[in-house]
């Protein structure tokens, strides 16, 4: 098992910075990639980044390119999303996860943290 806990979340105006972290405790040699996935009210949940615990490796989605950096800390078993220029769209609960795969498929991520809330306000 996998134990995840994500913190940094707030209240920000647009154009704001925030960082959001999530620590991983527990058998953390089973996950090899560390995802952020994000859900607005009545919104699937969507993919953000994922990285390798390696920090080697990075994919983002689209949306959020340029604007959020995804990071590592192995001696914190800790991973980061450092998140700039926010945009009142980007208001959503974040979640963090734990899978074996580097890629964007939330179906392929086995543990979840539960999940700190973002408000951008215009």
């Amino acid at each position: 098992q996998v134990q995840l806990v994500e913190s940094g979340g707030g209240l920000v105006q647009a154009g704001g910075s925030l960082r959001l972290s999530c620590t991983a405790s527990g058998r953390t040699v089973s996950s090899r990639a560390m995802g952020w996935f994000r859900q607005a009210p009545g919104k699937e949940r969507e993919f953000v980044a994922a990285i390798s615990w390696s920090g080697a490796r990075t994919i983002d989605a689209d949306s959020v390119k340029g604007r959020f950096t995804i990071s590592t800390d192995n001696a914190k078993n800790t991973v980061y999303l450092q998140m700039n220029s926010l945009k009142p769209e980007d208001t959503a609960i974040y979640y963090c996860a734990a899978g074996y795969l580097l890629v964007m498929d939330k179906n392929t991520y086995t543990y979840w943290g539960q999940g700190t809330q973002v408000t951008v306000s215009s």
